[in-house]
C-alpha cells in the first residue's frame, strides 16, 4: 500500500517534469519556428526521451538533451522544407495561368490564312485539289499514286511540286500576308 502512494507521488512528479519540459521545448522552438510545428517537434523530442532516456529524471539531465535534439529536428525540418522547395513555393491563388485559348490576333490571321487557302484552292484544277486531299487525309505518296493512278511515283513528286507553286502564285507569291 505504501509502495502504491510512493508510485503515484513519483509518477505525478515525473508527470509535472514532462509538462515543465514540453513548455520549454515549445518555447524555443516555437521562436524559430511555427508555433504547431513547435508542438509537433516537442511531442517528437517526448517521445524520444521517453524511448531512449528513460532513466534520466532530473530536469537538469533532460533540459539540455531535449534542447539539442528540438536543434537537430529543428535542422532536419529545415533541410527537408528547402529539399521539397517550400521556401520558393507561391501562393496558388498568386500564380498567373496562360488562357488556353488561342490568342486573338493569332486566330484572326490564321482564320485569313484559311480563307485566302480555301480561295486559292478552289481556283486550281481538280488533280491539284484531290491531291491535297489525300495528303491531308496523310497518305504516302505512293499511295496518292494508287488513288490517282499514275504510271510513276516521280509523276506524283512533279504534281505536288507544281501544285504547291500553282497555289503559291495564286495566294501572292507568298504565304503570309504581311510579305
Amino acid at each position: 500500500m505504501a509502495s502504491e502512494g510512493v508510485e503515484k507521488l513519483r509518477s505525478g512528479s515525473r508527470e509535472q517534469l514532462l509538462e515543465k519540459l514540453r513548455e520549454r521545448i515549445v518555447g524555443f522552438a516555437a521562436s524559430r519556428i511555427q508555433r504547431d510545428a513547435a508542438e509537433d517537434l516537442a511531442q517528437e523530442v517526448l517521445i524520444l526521451l521517453h524511448e531512449k532516456y528513460g532513466h534520466l529524471e532530473r530536469l537538469e539531465e533532460l533540459l539540455p538533451l531535449s534542447l539539442q535534439i528540438v536543434r537537430y529536428k529543428m535542422m532536419a525540418l529545415r533541410r527537408k522544407a528547402q529539399r521539397r522547395g517550400e521556401y520558393t513555393q507561391v501562393p496558388v491563388d498568386q500564380i498567373q495561368l496562360a488562357d488556353g485559348g488561342a490568342d486573338p490576333l493569332a486566330a484572326a490571321q490564321q482564320g485569313e490564312m484559311r480563307e485566302r487557302l480555301l480561295a486559292a484552292i478552289s481556283k486550281m484544277e481538280e488533280r491539284c485539289r484531290k491531291l491535297f486531299a489525300l495528303k491531308l487525309e496523310g497518305k504516302s505518296f505512293a499511295e496518292i499514286q494508287d488513288s490517282l493512278g499514275a504510271g510513276s511515283i516521280n509523276t506524283i513528286y512533279t504534281w505536288d511540286f507544281r501544285c504547291r507553286k500553282h497555289l503559291l502564285e495564286l495566294m501572292g507569291g507568298a504565304w503570309d500576308v504581311s510579305q
